[in-house]
């Protein structure tokens, strides 16, 4: 008997399976998702042969691959768990294992121009090591939290709750992309000035990996710029400075500057309005008991008075 019942239900587990097996797929979605991911894996190619510019570029262009296969979904209503799976597989390839190894090749390529002692130099390749770990580690646990609490209803997409992953990997590429293309430009005719902010730009990259981690995992809410300021009606104010914007981006020369103010802009936007919420504007609350607290324990002796006579 034991026997018996053990072997049914092994078929019951198995019948099971055979339900949840997978048989049909929506194709348009899912080729745009691979595409996000195929840039990831060309984002770390590149970057291991020392094409950083374009290394930075793919990964943009993977965020561009990232915002149609989701919008693309939901205008053909085939949106799946399917689909939402493979989106954050692709996303761990695209905005965490890649701009975490594009940051450890350029610190690399700059610690053999430098040629520091070995001891300086085993420090700084491991704490870049150690930092893209850690970006990496937040980058998938920020993609499991999201996959665990999102809704399909387009209505709840409006906020995030930590700093979007694609975000986070623009900040990483943004100050790559300035670097390696813009600073020599702006800065050609005074050499120690560019030795010194491209140094600056170089050993910032570990330390913005942290922060950028630990915005991805935070509660730190973070606006949903499509549809917060672009689907729907909105103010006149906001199409003038989306075309300014737009106007900026198509500019050679500011090309990257504004893609650097863009995504760091958006970083830190989020960070200040907590700290600014949370912190500073419950001091000023804090302040305000204290200063009325003693005024109303001053009227009660009045009050008591009147109601003696």
């Amino acid at each position: 008997m034991p026997r018996l019942k053990t072997k049914a239900a092994k078929e019951k587990l198995l019948r099971s399976v055979r339900k949840q097996r997978l048989k049909t797929i929506t194709i348009l979605p899912s080729l745009i998702t691979i595409l996000n991911g195929v840039c990831g894996f060309a984002a770390i190619v590149l970057a291991g042969k020392g094409a950083f510019a374009h290394a930075g570029y793919i990964i943009l262009l993977a965020m561009i691959a990232d915002m149609l296969d989701g919008r693309v979904a939901r205008m053909s209503q085939s949106t799946s768990s399917f689909g939402g799976q493979l989106d954050s597989l692709c996303d761990v390839i695209s905005f965490g294992v890649a701009p975490a190894f594009l940051t450890i090749k350029i610190i690399e390529h700059k610690l053999q121009l430098l040629q520091l002692n070995s001891t300086l130099s085993d420090f700084l390749q491991r704490f870049t090591v150690l930092a893209a770990a850690t970006y990496l580690s937040c980058a998938a646990i920020r993609l499991a939290r999201f996959n665990v609490e999102n809704e399909e209803d387009e209505s709840a997409h409006m906020s995030f709750f930590g700093l979007p992953t694609p975000a986070a990997a623009g900040v990483i590429v943004s100050l790559v992309i300035f670097h390696q293309e813009t600073l020599i430009k702006m800065l050609e005719k005074n050499s120690w000035m560019y030795s010194l902010c491209e140094s600056a730009i170089i050993y910032l990259l570990p330390l913005m990996l942290f922060a950028v981690g630990v915005l991805m995992v935070s509660r730190i809410r973070y606006p949903h710029i499509v549809n917060q300021f672009v689907k729907g009606k909105k103010p006149f104010e906001h199409l003038v400075w989306l075309l300014m914007l737009i106007g900026l981006m198509f500019m050679k020369w500011f090309r990257q500057p504004a893609l650097l103010l863009i995504f760091c802009g958006f970083a830190a936007s989020g960070f200040v309005k907590w700290f600014y919420y949370k912190v500073l504007n419950k001091s000023e609350k804090t302040s305000q008991n204290t200063t009325t607290a003693p005024e109303i324990s001053s009227d009660l002796p009045d009050i008591k008075s009147q109601q003696a006579n």
